[in-house]
């Protein structure tokens, strides 16, 4: 029989001095590259690379030092997803409960559950109150409010945001027994595994490393170096936090006013996968979000551009639902030279915007006003804050 972590009284205490435990999970920017993060493309697209300039086997590839090769040219036909970490999100706060129960609720969706654990039922609904029984907590809610009001997701990955920030909550609560890539695979598996969404392990890599990334997916683990597995990454910061500013003025989010299920999108574009014409299609995905890495780390707009037109267009080809609702949106950014990408699946209904010229994407934005919502937004270094959770 195992033994539970009983939070209630060192909750009510914590309570009391108004220390609550908090984790705050901050959403992403997704663009070339997603999608490739999804369990079945990474087992699709990836193989092993051989280091043709090196003296190093391809199985060491990792020691290879980021300083003597920046353009990291022997990833660019693996699966890649390039996060841009920003500051919307949601806060998570640990309250007490009832000592015999465990408890999730929304403050945005106005939803509340609760179980005994041991008998959380495995299905979508109870996604995270599994978790928390993953790590037998008891006696312990778990709060979640978006720190924006009215956006919910938006496509910026907001179920998956949630889902690794309990995770880590429930982690720093129970002692911190796994790693952060073991709460991305975590994460990741429940969500899908209990049905909720179609998901990888962009979102929960962002939340857990933030920053301007660049995340080399590695289905089953780093080769040569054991105990890695499903969530690993080799991450590149291509951009310095002094040099945000100058992304943050070429991008920007607006709302189409329309949401609808981006599971079907997803469904869809996994279906391709399986025919000849679609796996076509998909194995394009990899060099694409190579050079859109390369034009976001070497700063060229002109190419960033370019990479964001042709992955929206080839995945338009693969689900021409992915552009529902943001056709209007494409017509009036090419008339500023600037383009768009629908968020995630495009379910969300948030539209990310760029233009090379930041006085092009102003005017884009006076033109837009009025019509459609802006979701302002400023790029972060770091995925999530921590706060309170020393109970002791």
């Amino acid at each position: 029989m195992s033994m539970s972590i009983q939070l209630h009284e060192s909750l009510e205490a914590a309570l009391k001095r108004k220390a609550i435990p908090c984790v705050t999970a901050y959403n992403r920017i997704d663009g070339p590259g997603s999608s490739l993060d999804l369990n079945e493309f990474q087992q699709t697209f990836w193989k092993l690379p051989y280091l043709t300039d090196s003296d190093l086997p391809s199985w060491k590839i990792s020691e290879l030092p980021v300083k003597d090769d920046p353009a990291c040219k022997w990833t660019e036909k693996l699966p890649r997803t390039v996060g841009i970490t920003i500051n919307t999100g949601t806060k998570i706060e640990a309250y007490p409960f009832e000592p015999d129960l465990i408890g999730v609720k929304s403050v945005d969706y106005g939803t509340e559950v609760t179980a005994t654990p041991g008998e959380v039922i495995p299905i979508a609904e109870n996604w995270l109150l599994k978790i928390m029984e993953i790590f037998n907590l008891k006696g312990v809610m778990f709060v979640l409010k978006n720190l924006r009001e009215g956006i919910h997701s938006s496509g910026l990955g907001g179920s998956s945001t949630a889902t690794i920030g309990v995770c880590i909550l429930a982690n720093e609560l129970a002692g911190r027994p796994f790693t952060g890539t073991q709460l991305i695979s975590m994460a990741a598996r429940l969500e899908q595994g209990l049905g909720l969404s179609i998901t990888g392990t962009q979102e929960q890599s962002n939340v857990i490393f933030g920053g301007v990334t660049d995340y080399v997916w590695f289905p089953w683990g780093i080769p040569g170096h054991p105990g890695t597995g499903y969530g690993e990454s080799l991450r590149y910061q291509l951009l310095k936090p002094s040099e945000y500013s100058l992304l943050e003025e070429r991008m920007a989010i607006f709302h189409s006013g329309h949401h609808r299920e981006s599971a079907n999108v997803n469904a869809v574009w996994m279906a391709a996968l399986l025919t000849e014409k679609g796996y076509k299609l998909h194995s394009e995905k990899m060099q694409l979000a190579y050079t859109y890495r390369e034009a976001l780390r070497l700063k060229k707009w002109d190419h960033v551009f370019k990479s964001i037109e042709k992955y929206r267009d080839l995945r338009i080809k693969l689900c021409k639902d992915y552009m529902t609702s943001s056709w209007d949106l494409l017509e009036r950014a090419h008339h500023y030279n600037s383009t768009i990408f629908p968020l995630g699946a495009g379910g969300g209904g948030g539209v990310l915007l760029f233009s090379p010229d930041p006085l092009n994407l102003q005017e884009l934005r006076d033109d837009l006003k009025g019509d459609y919502r802006e979701i302002p937004f400023k790029i972060r270094s770091k995925g999530h804050e921590i706060s309170n959770v020393n109970l002791d």
